[in-house]
């Protein structure tokens, strides 16, 4: 005889046994969702920052300038699937690195999943953050730096500095176990970006001609359409790292539109009120400036604080570009230090300041009573640039070593790099 059992009783005894299933069960619209968000950051690098890092290249340098982009993410991309991920996020070691057991991806099949999501999505979205990192980082030094150089400076970099702070911070790390709050890389990428770009540039030295002759952008309409694409991606980084189709993707989606547009104003503003002539470079840079800080931010704070995190990236980075670099004296060709650096460290400390535990639990800011935040904030910013400095040292050391020299000869500089280097021109000159 069989007993049977009425479905609401036997939906009730199941309920605990279901959700624990469902827990590790692949979730359709959550995979949908990071496919998507996977795609939009991919199309951030060889895309949005190809042409907003081009635009504001000289006319002579604006191929190599999209080349060096480009490369950049091939190359990330080769060393993510062999080596990057396991160093990244493979079973801590000591709080330190990834152990090697994903070396190719071994262990990982269609049927593997990370969390609701199948764990090859994750890894594709994963590699897209250490593609566009890298790429950052050339914005410091375009004009001057060998093509062979930087393809092996990015090989080196992404696997000594990248992938070691990868996993410090999101793959189980010692920042991780510290409690440092980083949603779609503050740390990660922005930080690290920067500072890595003013070591590189202050190494290469300033420009021929710096301080001495004007170096227009070759297309601000290029570099406009690319804060445009860069804007349009970022949506799928901040949103997307919730790696679920949820509310928190949804206050992270709204979060990052809001910085973006009020870090647009603030340096329209800045700018309008010392010049006099509101530029499309500085609201396009206003606008990159905002979304670098709200990315470590964007799943921990609501509109009003997304909304002052924006206004002060806006106004940090109009100063730290036009005041703080003219004084340092310091080369960074296209503000990869003033914009990513100085505006993420911003947004990391200002997630200390912000965070909020309604939006994602744990995660309890200065201002709703855990001023501990802050300082664990700090020290994960004091990390990440001493750690990027001296990583990134020893890279320029080791590519000079294979390279000879890091630096174009100065004929190929005042010739410019797409003709001396890559044989072809960006315009047609009649």
């Amino acid at each position: 005889m069989r007993l049977k059992v009425p479905p609401l009783i036997a939906t009730l005894l199941l309920f605990p046994f279901s959700s624990a299933m469902a827990a590790e069960t692949l979730n359709a619209g959550d995979t949908a969702w990071v496919i998507v968000a996977t795609a939009l950051v991919m199309m951030m690098t060889p895309a949005g920052l190809a042409l907003f890092y081009g635009g504001m290249s000289r006319y002579k340098n604006i191929l190599n300038t999209f080349a060096m982009t480009i490369v950049s993410y091939c190359i990330a991309s080769i060393i993510w699937v062999v080596w990057g991920y396991t160093l990244s996020f493979g079973p801590d070691r000591a709080g330190i690195i990834g152990g090697l057991q994903h070396l190719f991806l071994n262990g990982i099949d269609v049927h593997s999943l990370h969390g609701s999501i199948p764990t090859y999505v994750f890894v594709l979205f994963q590699m897209t953050f250490a593609g566009i990192t890298v790429a950052l980082i050339l914005g410091a030094i375009v004009d001057r730096m060998k093509f062979s150089a930087w393809v092996v400076f990015t090989l080196l970099w992404v696997t000594f500095v990248y992938c070691p702070l990868a996993h410090w911070v999101w793959g189980g790390g010692w920042m991780a176990a510290m409690g440092a709050l980083d949603f779609a890389g503050g740390t990660v990428v922005h930080i690290n970006a920067g500072v890595a770009g003013l070591i590189l540039c202050l190494i290469l030295g300033k420009r021929i001609g710096y301080g001495k002759e004007a170096m227009f952008p070759a297309s601000v309409t290029l570099t406009g359409l690319g804060a445009a694409l860069l804007w349009f991606g970022w949506f799928g980084f901040n949103a997307g790292s919730q790696l679920a189709a949820d509310g928190v993707a949804a206050s992270a989606f709204l979060a990052t539109n809001t910085s973006a547009a009020a870090g647009a104003l603030a340096w329209m503003f800045a700018e309008w009120f010392t010049t006099q002539k509101p530029t499309v470079l500085g609201i396009a840079s206003g606008s990159v400036a905002g979304l670098v800080a709200i990315t470590p931010a964007a799943g921990f704070v609501g509109m009003p604080a997304s909304l002052i995190i924006g206004l002060g990236a806006g106004l940090l980075g109009f100063y730290s570009v036009t005041k703080i670099k003219p004084i340092a004296g310091y080369d960074d060709s296209l503000d990869a230090f003033g914009v990513h650096g100085m505006c993420g460290i911003w947004g990391a400390l200002a997630t200390g300041i912000f965070a909020d535990p309604k939006i994602t639990a744990g995660a309890r800011g200065l201002l709703y009573g855990n001023p501990r935040q802050l300082w664990i904030q700090f020290l994960s910013i004091l990390g990440t640039a001493a750690f990027t400095a001296a990583g990134t040292l020893i890279v320029i050391a080791a590519t000079r070593l294979l390279t000879g020299s890091l630096r174009v000869d100065p004929e190929s500089e005042v010739e410019g790099l797409d003709g001396a280097l890559h044989g072809e021109s960006a315009f047609e000159i009649v």
